[in-house]
């Protein structure tokens, strides 16, 4: 079976905790998980993003931070196997 992607990596199945859901809009969501896919990992600071562009390239877990429009700090995390991508608030890890 051949999976499509865009992007950078394939996001797997994408799943959201119930904190997340109520705290974002679909918008922040969509935003977050564009930029995510794209190689654009957000508030992480410099030792993260460089952390997140080793792991795209071997194959290791990918973590994101972002902030909606609310001003709600939330996470997207990409499994190492791409199986499943997650958003969670900092506070649910």
């Amino acid at each position: 079976m051949t999976h499509l992607f865009f992007g950078k990596f394939p996001l797997g199945q994408v799943v959201a905790t119930t904190g997340v859901m109520r705290a974002t809009s679909e918008k922040d969501r969509i935003s977050a998980l564009t930029r995510h896919q794209n190689g654009d990992w957000g508030d992480v600071c410099a030792e993260d993003w460089a952390h997140n562009n080793e792991a795209l390239e071997k194959g290791f877990r990918l973590l994101s931070a972002f902030t909606s429009v609310g001003g709600v700090k939330f996470w997207i995390i990409t499994e190492a196997d791409r199986s499943v991508s997650t958003f969670l608030l900092p506070e649910e890890y």
